[in-house]
């Protein structure tokens, strides 16, 4: 979706990587052009050169470079060797362009990040694009009609079947509950198929939280007999139905409350969070008494990713290298590394870098001197 919103402008982007470019390769020309910039009293201070296989790093070029669409055509009047300045119908485009691909930056930002969100942040996400699509669809401008219906086409295609782990793992935050599927899945899907969509997960969640049950029932029995808590039984337990009680808990068929944890989730009111950042392993954590069993599915969804790629690898157009060293070791070694590698830097608070070279170069504007 994305590269086919850079497709529409990518005689627009060359005119800017190559100023960008132009203005780098000369500290005489930055200077002059950061004194057109503080004629003109803009704070921006900042330049991006793309590394063409990150869409990511185009955008930022040509998210800062726009700020400064009025100084280019300024600096053209004194560098008459400068001939890639955009005309003003271009940057218009370019705006437009930009409005709309920002949504899909922030949401990809937020699924695919480095600190793995849980899932209960996906289906706003992917609404957030479908609703923005939807708007732009019925734009009056033809450039912006044209370039989204294609973009709205391939979200149908992708998301026109429902991600049951997108789903449940909204259901699983207190703070939306029920209400989240019932707001969000007629916007996604045809109204048909969305109240068809909103029974299915249903469905699932509670046969996913009877499994969970049984599961629980069964290590509970086990606990017991390991712990040696079956009692003994003499005949006066025959007669009094004690032996009868026992058998029946023994074998795990406990008898449920008429009310399970699932429907007392459902039904209680929603959370009011009042912290910025909602940390809902922390809530499920808190709610564990309440909720044993539930507690236990809960963390267990919110612990899917969407998707296996991180955000780096989303955002690049180029193919992802393996060094000879780590291709010939076990699948099994590689991943108790990257897990023990990611242990330690939770433990010391270190963040994963990048190890990416194909990075997009920041060019600082110089600020001219009073003197001069």
């Amino acid at each position: 979706m994305v590269q086919h919103g850079l497709e529409q402008v990518k005689h627009i982007t060359a005119k800017v990587h190559d100023t960008v470019d132009y203005l780098d390769s000369s500290d005489a020309r930055l200077k002059r052009f950061g004194e057109l910039v503080s004629q003109y009293n803009l704070k921006e201070r900042k330049l991006v050169l793309e590394c063409k296989t990150r869409w990511n790093s185009t955008y930022d070029m040509l998210d800062c470079a726009i700020k400064f669409r009025k100084v280019f055509p300024r600096y053209a009047l004194h560098d008459h060797n400068y001939k890639f300045c955009p005309q003003d119908d271009e940057w218009e485009k370019l705006e437009k362009v930009l409005r709309i691909l920002q949504v899909s930056k922030n949401v990809t930002n937020i699924i695919s990040g480095s600190e793995y969100p849980t899932s209960n942040l996906f289906l706003s996400g992917v609404r957030k694009i479908k609703v923005m699509l939807d708007n732009k669809v019925e734009s009056p401008d033809e450039f912006v009609r044209d370039m989204v219906q294609y973009m709205k086409q391939r979200f149908d295609k992708y998301w026109s079947e429902c991600n049951m782990v997108m789903a449940l793992g909204a259901l699983l935050d207190p703070r939306f509950k029920m209400k989240v599927i019932w707001v969000t899945f007629p916007q996604l899907f045809a109204s048909h198929n969305a109240s068809e969509n909103i029974n299915m997960v249903r469905d699932v969640l509670y046969q996913l939280y009877s499994e969970y049950v049984k599961m629980h029932h069964s290590s509970s029995v086990e606990e017991s007999e390991e712990c040696g808590l079956v009692c003994s039984y003499n005949d006066d337990d025959e007669e009094s139905g004690m032996q009868e009680l026992l058998d029946i808990v023994s074998s795990g068929e406990m008898v449920e409350p008429l009310k399970s944890e699932l429907d007392t989730y459902l039904n209680d009111g929603l959370y009011n969070a009042q912290e910025s950042k909602f940390d809902v392993l922390a809530w499920w954590k808190e709610k564990y008494m309440k909720y044993p069993i539930l507690s236990k599915l809960a963390t267990h969804v919110l612990a899917i990713p969407i998707t296996t790629v991180a955000s780096e690898a989303t955002f690049s157009a180029g193919d992802r290298v393996i060094d000879p060293y780590r291709a010939s070791l076990g699948p099994e070694t590689v991943q108790m590394l990257i897990c023990t590698g990611d242990w330690c830097r939770a433990l010391h608070g270190v963040k994963r870098k990048n190890k990416n070279v194909d990075e997009a170069k920041e060019i600082f504007i110089p600020v001219p001197s009073k003197e001069s």
